[in-house]
């Protein structure tokens, strides 16, 4: 299963509109003749207008068919302003306090996608994740049964019999670093959608630990039982269980052995991490022991597509994000 592949056919199916607001930062500018080219979105760059076609006139780029918005002359300055002057009065802020915020590319891209004047953003190039992120969840917010938003990895393993044909989901791998019982099970619900929606999983949600079913007693360990119980009852549906070691999640032989009456143990295609440092030590071990391919961080959570870049992204990374930015804004 090539599954860059099957997110670039689903981004093509119906079109979608993406903001990328940092327009000045070559690599988004390198990335868009790609995306033109596999016919994957709609781009809005946003900055000004000359500046930006001086930076694609430099690395010989066009620009034809790319919508470039200035934040400081958009004629949706004031619109923009009110809107968030409505959202954000509530803390203290002022009309002209909305009007200097939203001339920020980061908030003028939210803004964009909150009046679904565009379906997405993707930023992160040249910005860290807590500004990625502030204006999202001041504008777009969380969807309305979820509280938290987490980072999820795709990892697609070759030659490993595991998973679903060796692709799994692994969250939280990016954003909270110690999640509750109670985030832990949203990231749970959220992680199996995002398997649903992206690579067409039938989820298996494995909730980890160092203790399958009470081999080992912990607070630790009665933290993930505890999300356990709270995700089963968040989605009776879904099929998630633990408290959950690797290997039993994974294997099937030691899944019966272990928790022989678990549905979940032996076949996840879901890992739920208890904490940022296991998932973030977990997938980038897999990812260079196992030579896998790691996509993501997807942010998963939010109301609308929102997606954050490593600083370090390539341009290669920048066209994936987009595709799955606009896949991602097929199912709302």
């Amino acid at each position: 299963m090539d599954v860059m592949k099957e997110f670039k056919n689903k981004a093509k199916q119906s079109k979608k509109t993406i903001v990328l607001p940092e327009g000045y930062e070559p690599r988004m500018i390198n990335a868009l003749p790609q995306i033109k080219k596999e016919n994957l979105a709609d781009i809005i760059l946003l900055g000004e207008e000359a500046k930006i076609k001086g930076i694609a006139n430099k690395e010989g780029v066009s620009l034809d068919g790319v919508n470039i918005i200035n934040p400081e002359k958009s004629e949706l300055k004031e619109e923009f302003a009110d809107i968030f002057y409505d959202l954000r009065k509530h803390k203290g802020i002022t009309k002209e306090d909305a009007l200097d915020r939203i001339i920020d590319p980061l908030y003028f891209g939210i803004l964009l996608v909150h009046t679904e004047k565009a379906d997405g953003m993707v930023a992160g190039s040249i910005n860290a994740t807590g500004d990625v992120l502030r204006p999202a969840l001041q504008i777009v917010k969380t969807k309305d049964d979820i509280s938290v938003v987490s980072g999820a990895m795709i990892m697609d393993v070759p030659e490993t019999e595991y998973g679903h044909d060796g692709i799994f989901i692994f969250a939280d791998v990016a954003v909270n670093p110690n999640p509750d019982a109670n985030q832990l099970a949203e990231i749970a619900v959220s992680s199996a959608e995002t398997a649903k929606l992206l690579p067409g999983l039938d989820p298996e949600v494995a909730m980890l630990s160092f203790s399958t079913k009470g081999s080992a007693k912990h607070e630790l360990a009665d933290k993930v039982i505890e999300a356990t119980e709270i995700a089963q009852k968040l989605n009776p549906e879904l099929s998630v269980d633990g408290e959950m070691q690797a290997d039993a999640a994974l294997v099937p032989e030691v899944g019966k052995k272990k928790s022989p009456d678990s549905k979940v143990a032996g076949n996840a295609n879901v890992l739920v991490f208890p904490d940022l440092q296991a998932g973030n030590i977990g997938y980038k071990l897999v990812q260079r022991l196992a030579k896998a391919d790691a996509i993501g961080p997807i942010l998963q959570g939010m109301a609308k597509p929102v997606n954050d870049l490593s600083r370090g992204c390539s341009v290669e990374d920048i066209v994936n994000v987009v595709a799955i930015t606009a896949a991602q804004a097929q199912n709302l």
